[in-house]
């Protein structure tokens, strides 16, 4: 069955793509394509799962290439794990964008550019994780970069084109290495096959591995954005619309993870560079979690918590053991869903509260309760505490690193509490400043009408607003006073440009508040619906990446599984 079903995660969204950009007059048919696409994905995606856990790993030659000449996909119990869950978390992030494509119009997410562009990154994510061969795995990884270019800069603002040449800027240079890295590889072996390469990296001098396996883990670490490869993603992320930065920050840094697992397993098992994994690992936790503490914005805050809690994946990976490899396979499927949902949730605290700094925030508790519980719940999860599956994911990494008992794991583990508490602060810092004080404010809608009118007024002339000039003041540049007659002109035209949908704000102004649509909050509580399951489902989640771990240090199950035996040519 693997054989079978093991190319469509990727087949269908690239033909749900094409479909979708040929529709781009017909919003209501992309939108029905683009869902049906995604939730057959996902459908493939669980049976996959389903056969692999029960049935072991399993390989299909794409085009009945012989291996290792062909592109070979392979399902095993870990690969499979991260398809279900990207698909899932897609599929959220897609209703969600629907809802907000059906409130807005194109304004944020132009819809006949967002659906092809959205399941050709799903097509991508898909691939890198499938992917038997590193060449494949540089397909897949320039397939979903090139589909989140797109993405990042929708809208065509001065801050996403900014944010967006940042982002274009460090996935090519990233790009470049791994490129190289494979130039290397191949040239010292002579396959990309991973199978084969599992046996004949072993064979090289232990130099020309610590090279390969170095430059390998650099790619790798720039996308899961590792410290100190990890700058550019605070940057980046937090300009693009909500469902794009939800989508970027629960999938994207996952497929760089989920490449060092394999580089760490499968390629170069010996734990030659583990040392230096694990102080970037305690780097990353500290460094991320103490700039999100200094932030004001939630999406930047959520920000630097994800490339944080980076820091907790690769201590698992670093750790080579199976309980440390368990620990991490857990903790990267809960992060995925948490950290979604939280940007989705931000996507709501800004059409709700008109902005995302929380000194403009205020009283959203009270005014909407609903908000609130959906913040709540996956925050703190996201901050451990017991009993939801982040609490889970974090326990078993600090009993692993326990178990392993170096003073340098016993450093992490204590990096690790730290960051988990410094991130309960970080999180109930938005809380009471969102959530529980009162607004410190008018509503969002007043500011930003008197904010665009005291710009127009500086724009008009001294005989008709009487404030050329721009000066703060309730009297005109000249020290006369404003008339009746001048202040109600100032509120029509505050009004009036606050209906305006193609002025931007003056520095400084919130977004105009606008209603939460049923769609976006209804795919916001799933998701959240889904953080809670994950807590419920923690043991058989568990057991299933304790299997997948098992797999990974074996190495025999997935060479077996391309080779159809263990003798490797």
């Amino acid at each position: 069955m693997i054989e079978v079903l093991a190319p469509l995660p990727v087949l269908l969204p690239l033909l749900g793509a094409a479909g979708a950009l040929l529709a781009s007059g017909h919003p209501t048919f992309q939108r029905t394509l683009s869902l049906v696409v995604l939730t057959a994905v996902l459908a493939v995606s669980v049976v996959l799962l389903l056969v692999a856990d029960a049935e072991g790993a399993g390989a299909v030659s794409v085009g009945g290439w012989p291996v290792p000449l062909g592109i070979v996909l392979v399902v095993d119990r870990l690969s499979a794990l991260m398809l279900v869950v990207a698909s899932t978390v897609a599929l959220g992030v897609l209703v969600f964008a629907v809802g907000q494509g059906a409130a807005d119009g194109s304004e944020e997410t132009p819809l006949s550019i967002f659906h092809p562009t959205f399941l050709v990154l799903v097509a991508g994510v898909s691939n890198a994780f499938l992917a038997g061969d590193l060449f494949n795995l540089y397909v897949g990884f320039e397939i979903l970069l090139m589909a989140s270019y797109v993405l990042l800069t929708l809208g065509g603002t001065a801050a996403r084109i900014r944010g967006g040449i940042t982002y274009v800027v460090v996935s090519l240079t990233s790009s470049l290495v791994f490129l190289a890295a494979i130039a290397l590889v191949y040239a010292a072996t002579g396959t990309v096959n991973m199978a084969q390469l599992a046996v004949r990296l072993g064979e090289l001098p232990e130099g020309t591995q610590l090279l390969l396996q170095s430059m390998l883990l650099i790619a790798f670490g720039i996308k899961a954005a590792v410290f100190p490869l990890s700058a550019w993603l605070p940057d980046s992320y937090p300009t693009a619309p909500a469902p794009v930065t939800a989508v970027f920050a629960g999938l994207l840094t996952k497929v760089g993870v989920y490449a060092i697992i394999r580089t760490q397993t499968l390629l170069f098992p010996g734990g030659a560079l583990d040392e230096l994994l694990m102080w970037a690992a305690l780097a990353t936790m500290l460094v991320g979690i103490l700039g999100a503490v200094a932030q004001s914005d939630l999406r930047r805050m959520l920000s630097f918590t994800l490339v944080s809690h980076i820091g907790y994946m690769v201590f698992g990976i670093a750790l080579g053991t199976a309980a440390g490899l368990a620990g991490a396979v857990f903790y990267v499927a809960h992060h995925i869903a948490i950290q979604t949902t939280l940007f989705l949730v931000a996507g709501l605290v800004e059409r709700q509260g008109g902005s995302t700094s929380v000194h403009r925030l205020g009283g959203l508790a009270r005014r909407s309760p609903m908000l609130a519980v959906l913040f709540f719940v996956p925050a703190m999860n996201l901050a451990g505490i017991p009993p939801l599956s982040g609490f889970i994911g974090k326990l078993g990494l600090l009993q692993a690193g326990v178990a392993e008992g170096s003073v340098l794991a016993f450093t992490l583990v204590a990096g690790g509490v730290v960051t988990s508490l410094l991130t309960l602060l970080a999180v109930a810092r938005v809380w009471t400043r969102a959530f529980w004080r009162p607004a410190s404010q008018p509503p969002a809608e007043e500011t930003a009408a008197a904010a665009a009118a005291d710009a127009t007024a500086r724009r008009r002339p001294d005989d008709e607003t009487g404030d050329a000039t721009g000066e703060e003041g309730d009297g005109l540049a000249d020290g006369r006073p404003r008339t009746a007659l001048q202040d109600a002109w100032r509120r029509h035209t505050a009004v009036a440009l606050a209906a305006e949908p193609g002025l931007p704000p003056a520095a400084g102004a919130v977004r105009a508040l606008r209603p939460l649509p049923r769609t976006m909050v209804g795919a916001t509580t799933a998701l959240v619906a889904l953080t809670v399951a994950l807590t419920g489902l923690a043991g058989p989640l568990y057991g299933l990446a304790d299997r997948a771990s098992v797999d990974l240090i074996d190495r025999t199950p997935y060479i077996t599984s391309v080779f159809g035996t263990e003798e490797v040519p």
